[in-house]
């Protein structure tokens, strides 16, 4: 069976998404759905305004679809695999909303800081009201220490987790390519994981995520023909903090995910440094990937690099989960 869940949920997704994908870029380029770059931000990046986004539109619907096929013929869906479809498109439905106002308003700025963090924070709740109907288990797992049971402190842990990788996931999808293969790397750790436990559901849905994927970074990769737009990013940082709760490696993720984490660090360290100094730079320009680029490097130089310490942090994290 597990032969099956693998080729199965990495198949069909790849499949749906590759075969999908370049109708959606030729309906978004003849309605001129594009990517408006932020005036402000690197010029040689202006040539990329236009850009088709909302591409994580294509692999949440083939995640959705596999997932919902392979769990029937596999009879393995479950409700593990269901919350995580409900994250996936409650978050990729507010990212959708932040690109739709970005698009049809021509402007860089969706949706205002509060009222993302609102729509997270509903997310979150939902998620974690679904999970102790179920009766999941709320001590959080430390490596070295075991398992602290934390009560109602789980929750708000959770609910923190959720909308902090969301919003990583989000910082990191600065160039083309990079949070795509990032986050093929860390799925199909978890995937791995999640075959270890027994947990087919949650194992079907992150080999689902790794399909669809790898045949949308072959249109995502520099030069990119769309990108994935909040819709996207939102959607799989959601789902990855998700994934790892219900493992019950939640703190693994800051290991797996590591490069999400300094990406997000550094833009926190750096407006921190800004408020502290009056305005002074620790940094030429965060999320970090901005500093290589004005360091001379390549987007492909940056993207393989990051994706090298990706797959380091994953291996050695998934190896220490075993």
């Amino acid at each position: 069976m597990q032969l099956g869940l693998w080729i199965g949920s990495s198949g069909m997704a790849f499949v749906i998404t590759a075969l999908c994908l370049p109708g959606l870029i030729r309906y978004f380029r003849a309605h001129g759905e594009g990517q408006t770059i932020w005036e402000k931000g690197l010029s040689w990046h202006e040539k990329k305004n236009g850009t088709p986004t909302m591409g994580g539109l294509m692999f949440i619907v083939a995640t959705v679809i596999t997932v919902l096929g392979v769990g029937l013929w596999q009879r393995v869906l479950n409700g593990s695999a269901g919350i995580l479809l409900f994250t996936l498109v409650f978050y990729g439905l507010l990212g959708m909303w932040d690109d739709s106002i970005k698009v049809f308003e021509r402007q860089n700025d969706g949706l205002k800081a509060w009222q993302k963090m609102l729509g997270q924070i509903v997310g979150a709740i939902i998620f974690m009201l679904v999970l102790g109907h179920e009766g999941f288990s709320t001590s959080l797992h430390v490596p070295l220490l075991g398992n602290l049971s934390l009560g109602v402190g789980y929750i708000i842990f959770a609910i923190i987790w959720l909308i902090g990788f969301s919003n990583a996931v989000n910082l990191t999808d600065g160039l083309d390519g990079l949070a795509t293969g990032l986050s093929i790397i860390a799925f199909f750790g978890y995937a791995l994981i999640a075959q270890h436990q027994h947990q087919s559901g949650v194992q079907i849905f992150c080999l689902a995520v790794v399909g669809a994927l790898v045949a949308f970074l072959l249109w995502n990769h520099k030069p990119a023909k769309i990108f994935m737009g909040d819709m996207g990013s939102l959607a799989l940082g959601g789902s990855l903090a998700a994934v790892a709760i219900l493992l019950h490696h939640e703190l693994s993720l800051l290991w797996v995910g590591g490069v999400f984490v300094i990406e997000t660090a550094t833009v926190i360290i750096q407006v921190s440094y800004f408020r502290l100094t009056h305005g002074k730079r620790l940094f030429k320009m965060t999320p970090i990937h901005h500093q290589f680029e004005l360091d001379g490097w390549g987007e492909w130089r940056i993207d393989l690099t990051f994706w090298a310490v990706g797959a380091f942090l994953a291996v050695t994290g998934v190896w220490a989960m075993w």
